[in-house]
């Protein structure tokens, strides 16, 4: 098995390369990449490997900048000292999240998971399997509480997500509103990118949740929502042109 790291961490490295060669001796270490221009300028050259253990946090920025200049169509397993990027992690080619500092349990545990999916399917099905890892990382429904009662509300009837100080609100397209235990931020993260928008630092809202938008100040668009709603809803002028881009579904 041809393994690639990528790991600006000098004993970092050397201890994976231990460990992975620990699990098993035929393992080979292809190549040791440490920064996201290194990696780009070698994976446009070369695709024959099997697996890339693959850090965060680099010298130069976040390893997720590769797979927007390069193809990567081999399982990744991540191994980081940050937990807040597991979810963008699912959302490209990984397989496993190791937070460091690693051991040799967790590599162990990482390559026979590996190993698991290479048996049930073949070379040309594991980048789908990968995509319904990803799928399922984004919600289908949110769970709710309303006095003693706890409700499930599919994803697709929420018509706004909005912050008012640290309180988050769920509010559906019949203009129900209910508390959610979670912060803006996090659930944008799990929200379909074609489905819902992120339009300033208090809302997010669906595609299919208002009525009309309007040129207003400054440069700036104003979102009239197909309920009744108190708030305004302003696009912030940073993100006008995303919005657009957003709504022509590009």
């Amino acid at each position: 098995m041809n393994i690639v790291i990528i790991e600006d961490e000098h004993l970092a490295a050397e201890k994976l390369e231990r460990y992975l060669l620990k699990f098993d001796t035929n393992i080979k270490i292809l190549k040791v990449l440490s920064s996201i221009s290194e990696s780009i300028n070698w994976f446009e050259c070369n695709q024959n490997y099997d697996v890339i253990f693959m850090d965060i946090q680099l010298t130069d920025g976040l390893s997720f900048e590769i797979f927007n200049h390069v193809k990567i169509n081999k399982p990744v397993i991540f191994a980081t000292a940050f937990d807040e990027f597991a979810v963008d992690a699912f959302k490209v080619n990984s397989i496993d999240y190791i937070l460091k500092p690693i051991t040799f349990t967790d590599v162990s545990k990482a390559m026979n998971k590996l190993k698991i999916m290479e048996t049930i399917f073949n070379a040309e099905t594991v980048s789908k399997v990968v995509d319904k890892i990803k799928i399922k990382k984004e919600k289908d429904r949110f769970l709710v509480r309303l006095g003693n009662h706890i409700h499930s509300i599919k994803t697709e009837e929420i018509a706004l997500f909005y912050a008012e100080g640290r309180t988050v609100y769920l509010v559906t397209k019949e203009n129900k509103k209910y508390i959610i235990d979670f912060k803006l931020e996090d659930v944008h993260k799990v929200l379909s990118a074609s489905l819902f928008f992120r339009v300033n630092r208090s809302f997010i809202i669906n595609i299919n949740a208002f009525k009309d938008v309007i040129v207003y100040s400054n440069s700036r668009l104003k979102v009239i929502p197909t309920m009744v709603l108190e708030k305004e809803i302003i696009v912030s002028r940073e993100k006008v042109n995303a919005f657009k881009t957003w709504l022509e579904g590009v």
